[in-house]
């Protein structure tokens, strides 16, 4: 099942202009989601991020991710109605750049998953290639 904007806003608070996933074209509750961020000219950020020069900052690709993330554990019975907040973010990577057009293929895998704590594994691919890769920290609230 494909989830939309209105359906991921129905599992997680975030909102325009922060909601950084256009689509969840997979989501195993608790486990994994697979997410999709149309990348266009119109996003706010590339107003001042660089000016001749739009790259898609690489904080706010991580930021995709988590929301990716967080999908897969809201989605969880048990954690309907919380907030995920960031615990921490290790080994973050950025390989490549992300410029208005691309499309972000977001995939986030829980990998820990203990009473109001997660880790999750994710990787931010455009066109097959690796743009970002981290592990993420998570903590339900």
């Amino acid at each position: 099942m494909v989830y939309n904007t209105s359906e991921i806003q129905k599992i997680i608070p975030h909102r325009y202009p922060m909601l950084l996933i256009d689509k969840i074209e997979e989501l195993v509750e608790g486990e994994k989601a697979v997410g999709v961020k149309n990348v266009t000219m119109n996003e706010q950020f590339f107003q001042g991020h660089f000016p001749g020069n739009p790259v898609m900052p690489g904080v706010l690709i991580i930021e995709a991710l988590a929301q990716t993330g967080a999908v897969a554990i809201l989605s969880m019975e048990k954690f309907k109605n919380k907030t995920v907040y960031f615990g921490g973010i290790k080994s973050a990577k950025f390989k490549r750049k992300v410029c208005p057009g691309d499309t972000l293929k977001l995939v986030t895998e829980i990998t820990k998953l203990k009473a109001s704590f997660g880790i999750g594994n994710a990787i931010a691919y455009v066109d097959g290639e690796i743009a970002a890769e981290a592990e993420l920290i998570f903590a339900v609230e």
